[in-house]
């Protein structure tokens, strides 16, 4: 099935409404066959239906597509999975057969919970949900000998956003990495003080004062070479500004979703159908933005899938994302 219907929700006059969908989650019901959320799924279009009456703003966000996003998710992944071999080690027997990597892809979505994502409907009625679990994390309590601290995952900001539709507190992909990796040195590359002793009668630095040619220019040019354009043209900790980790994504810098596209929809908009436009859409996870400033609330969505030879459908893993 390419087209994928929803019963969007109602959007009150003066009201904004969050809504979420999981493409794999979608897949697995329409098919009958299980498609995991670690693909990057194209999606040809979007299709919004309102009623006369509906006025307002229409936004379609997604996981990043950024390489701190990419490499979060992949990390994540593996500690995941190393996490479950190491525990099924001695009784592999347990391991369940739809065992899979699954994310919420914000806050917003982890309050709400897996279980108030849109499902698809057909001309006579809405599918019914399977198991939709997200993963969960044991994460050791050093501060109780022996205890540990279950954990869901976000993919962007910042990590304990607070208790989630399972009562369960999560952490974030992107700040988990980045709280993994190291920093750019403030100065790169760090140049040793003699570089600017490049004349006078008995310069450091010989192999430039070798063509001074009666000028001070080599020196002056090092100079700028050492003052300019030795810090990363991104902010991060201790750069003598940031304190904290600042990767795209995460609690600081760009947080949240990226914006994938928006229309503002009239009272006159013809037939009442807005388009937006299509692309690819990390672990397949959308979130919709609908405000109503009209009178009317009703809101139907249509998303187009790309045919390819992923089980049908145009993707691929999000370990090639």
């Amino acid at each position: 099935m390419l087209t994928l219907s929803f019963a969007g929700p109602t959007v009150a006059p003066g009201a904004g409404v969050y809504a979420h969908v999981d493409l794999s989650q979608v897949a697995s019901l329409v098919n009958r066959r299980f498609y995991r959320q670690g693909i990057n799924w194209a999606v040809a279009g979007f299709k919004i239906f309102t009623q006369t009456g509906y006025e307002g703003t229409i936004s379609v966000s997604k996981l990043p597509n950024t390489w701190t996003l990419s490499n979060s998710w992949e990390k994540s992944f593996r500690a995941w999975t190393k996490m479950n071999n190491e525990a099924l080690a001695e009784a592999p027997s347990v391991r369940p057969k739809f065992l899979d990597f699954k994310v919420y892809a914000n806050a917003r979505h982890h309050t709400a919970g897996f279980a108030a994502n849109l499902l698809p409907i057909s001309s006579d009625g809405t599918y019914a949900a399977g198991e939709w679990e997200s993963s969960k994390l044991r994460i050791p309590d050093t501060t109780i000998a022996g205890n540990t601290r279950e954990r869901e995952i976000v993919a962007v900001g910042a990590s304990y956003p607070g208790a989630g539709a399972s009562g369960l507190n999560a952490v974030s992909m992107i700040e988990g990495y980045a709280a993994s990796r190291g920093l750019p040195d403030v100065l790169d590359p760090n140049t040793p003080d003699d570089a600017a002793d490049a004349d006078g009668i008995a310069p450091e630095n010989w192999m430039s004062a070798l063509f001074n040619e009666g000028t001070e220019q080599t020196d002056e040019v090092i100079q700028d070479m050492i003052t300019e354009n030795n810090i990363a043209p991104y902010p991060f900790e201790n750069d003598g500004t940031s304190t904290d980790t600042q990767y795209p994504g995460g609690a600081n810098q760009g947080t949240g979703l990226e914006i994938h596209d928006n229309m503002n929809v009239q009272t006159t908009t013809i037939g009442g159908n807005t388009y937006l436009k299509g692309g690819n859409f990390p672990c397949g996870l959308i979130e919709f933005l609908f405000t109503n400033s009209g009178t009317v609330g009703a809101v139907g969505i249509q998303i187009d899938l790309v045919p390819g030879d992923h089980r049908g459908y145009l993707c691929e893993p999000m370990t090639e994302m």
